[in-house]
């Protein structure tokens, strides 16, 4: 659906129905508070219940994503902190056994008795559900902690938590088990400063996968969140190994500016313009920082906040952009003549080809869907980011029309692209893609239940030929593929659509492509990728995922693409047979073994019979399985990118990093 143009007369209309007054200049909306921030601030809304029996309500799930989550509520409160003015770095510290500490110098969680619970406030906000200053007490203007269950879900998530806060000359102490005091608050020392430190573990009862951080998952969010805070000094120090101690600082003068360029800089990707072009706007309590950069690619990139929290789902902030942005383009293209009277107005998806922006917003009453924040749903933040954009990306271009004309060609390229794209679709559609057929080269499998298939995407026949005699004929499909396959990172959809080598896996999947696509069609719940184990394989596998993630990112998303992992080595004595996977495992088992050992290195799955690759590679039972994990749309975005340069040694990292390694009797 094209999205709705409006007039800049419509939009100044609409502006005036919302009673948005724009402030010109640079600065930003006042976050620091200068109310009293006691116990009277806390204010409870209902006890801690049911938190430790659903988890998942609270912080998305018990899997490694919310088990960083914890990390991330904390860490929120310290940025709260910096909001309202008292804080001015954040130090977060992985210890031995994977124990969390962040430590700043704000103000210090209050201390004092609360009225309500007759407790020390510090003990209500880390024990009772919806307590904090943030409910419309004088604590905060603005908070990225609205539903403010943050610290006490992650201490009853928590095997043991422990707080210390620097307050009124002294640091008091008290530590918490399963969610539960074990001592009271009491005085530990004297101290000048001011700051809150947390120290916890999660809970190996709640979160049974894994209790093991990522330093790299943790760096990246904080690193964000100090984008996001300019001049806000945010370190994190991995201390697990003590012969090997990692440290980041980040801090950066520039904000988002600075990091739309760090987004642009880290892919393999060229600017059209020579700086990021930034601009705010103030509204009452409503602040927009907008902050973008145009690249010479056709991937877009939106990260947008509200309140320092990353809404990944968008939202209304995000829907004001779109809207004013393709707006913007289209008023330019027809006052310059640049669109012909006869020509369609270019499309959202045209203007925001090769486009990185980072969206910030901030205002007093944030209302997000869900305690996981992960959509904006204030309808006021949209006429005001509307309004900002328009005008004063308007005014850019009129100011700036070399950069101007760069960036609007672009975008014509790009709707060129896309109605040669649809006449592509259009014939596919009647044609090859429309058709019942198979392709011609698939061994296709008895059964057709597709919750319970699985197909092979093979490279080359001979190692098609091997796969086709040696699978399970009821469930496994076997489909070849050979020649050289279109890099889809370097290529435009109407160059993608139509493709004889990429054609033949769309029609063995039956779900369609880009617009067209179709999940509840997808013929089987498996597709495993099985190439040589070398660079010309690993290649062919990253090939295949830059396809299916950029037009079919549902099938990585809900789990249904694999790569096989053939064997390295096969080692024999006597009657018997061992595989290695690795040049480690090779070495393991000829130490086993002893002498006399037979060792096969296999250059290709061409070399392995029929049996061999059933028995290494195929069997249910005994194979080993990559299954490929998005784990969010801008980190396969960056991955991709730099993958499709060409550098080897990126594409074995994608493994590494975004893939996770499952051996499973069941897959």
């Amino acid at each position: 659906m094209e999205e709705i143009i409006k007039t800049e007369a419509e939009l100044r209309e609409e502006a005036l129905e919302n009673s948005i007054v724009i402030n010109d200049s640079e600065d930003s909306i006042d976050t620091a508070v200068t109310e009293k921030y006691d116990a009277s601030a806390i204010q409870v809304l209902e006890g801690l219940e049911a938190v430790r029996k659903r988890p998942g309500m609270y912080i998305g799930s018990t899997g490694p994503k919310g088990l960083h989550h914890l990390v991330y509520e904390i860490v929120d409160n310290s940025i709260d902190e910096a909001l309202a003015g008292f804080c001015t770095h954040i130090e977060v510290e992985i210890l031995p056994g994977d124990i969390i500490t962040v430590r700043d110098n704000g103000r210090g969680i209050p201390v004092g008795i609360n009225e309500q619970q007759g407790l020390p406030a510090v003990t209500v906000v880390l024990t009772v559900l919806h307590a904090g200053g943030k409910f419309g007490g004088s604590g905060y203007k603005v908070s990225g902690g609205l539903h403010g269950v943050g610290s006490s879900v992650v201490n009853a998530l928590s095997e043991w938590f422990e707080v210390e806060v620097s307050q009124d000359g002294h640091v008091y102490y008290q530590r918490f088990e399963r969610g539960n005091p074990t001592c009271d608050l009491k005085i530990i020392g004297d101290t000048e400063e001011t700051g809150t430190l947390i120290r916890f573990k999660a809970d190996p009862e709640i979160f049974t996968e894994t209790t093991v951080y990522e330093y790299e998952i943790l760096e990246r969010r904080l690193r964000e969140q100090a984008f996001l805070n300019a001049g806000l000094s945010i370190s994190l120090t991995d201390k697990r190994n003590p012969e090997e101690i990692i440290e980041q600082i980040h801090c950066y003068e520039g904000g988002i500016s600075s990091f739309v360029e760090f987004e642009t800089n880290k892919r393999a990707v060229k600017p059209l313009h020579e700086k990021p072009i930034h601009f705010s706007a103030v509204s009452g309590d409503r602040e927009a920082n907008i902050a973008l950069m145009y690249n010479d690619s056709y991937n877009e990139l939106i990260l947008s906040f509200a309140n320092n929290v990353r809404t990944i789902d968008g939202g209304t902030h995000e829907n004001g952009f779109k809207t004013a942005l393709t707006r913007v383009f289209n008023d330019y293209g027809r006052k310059y003549k640049l669109l012909k009277d006869n020509d369609k107005n270019l499309s959202g998806d045209d203007v925001r080809e090769g486009l990185t922006v980072v969206i910030s917003v901030k205002l007093t009453e944030a209302q997000f869907e869900g305690q996981t924040k992960g959509k904006l749903g204030n309808t006021d933040i949209t006429p005001l980011v509307s309004k900002c954009v328009y005008e004063k990306l308007s005014t850019y271009f009129e100011e700036n029309p070399t950069e101007a004309k760069a960036i609007f060609n672009k975008a014509l390229d790009a709707s060129r692209a896309r109605e040669a794209a649809r006449k592509a679709r259009d014939s596919a559609r009647k044609s090859v893609l429309k058709s019942n057929s198979l392709p011609g080269k698939l061994a296709d499998c008895i059964d057709k239940d597709a919750t319970k298939t699985e197909i092979y995407i093979v490279e080359g026949d001979s190692a098609g030929g091997s796969a086709k005699a040696g699978r399970d004929r009821m469930i496994q499909a076997i489909l070849p593929l050979w020649g050289k396959m279109l890099n889809v990172e370097k290529a435009r959809v109407d160059k993608v659509i139509g493709n004889d080598k990429l054609t033949p896996v769309v029609l063995a999947l039956g779900t369609g492509i880009g617009e067209d696509f179709d999940i509840s069609k997808l013929r089987y719940d498996k597709i495993i990728i099985m190439a040589d184990a070398d660079v010309d394989g690993a290649h062919i596998r990253t090939l295949l995922l830059t396809f299916f993630f950029r037009y079919m990112p549902e099938l990585i998303k809900q789990g249904h693409i694999y790569l096989a992992q053939p064997p390295l080595y096969r080692l024999s004595k006597g009657k018997s047979h061992h595989y290695a996977y690795s040049d480690e495992e090779r070495d393991e088992i000829m130490e086993k073994l002893g002498t006399n050992i037979s060792i096969q290195r296999y250059k290709g799955l061409g070399e392995m019979d029929p049996e061999q690759l059933w028995e290494t590679t195929m069997n249910p039972e005994t194979r080993l399985m990559l299954r490929v994990t998005v784990e969010d749309a801008e980190k396969a975005d960056e991955t991709f990118s730099i993958l499709m340069g060409d550098q080897v040694e990126p594409r074995r990292e994608f493994i590494e990093k975004n893939a996770k390694f499952v051996k499973n009797l069941d897959i």
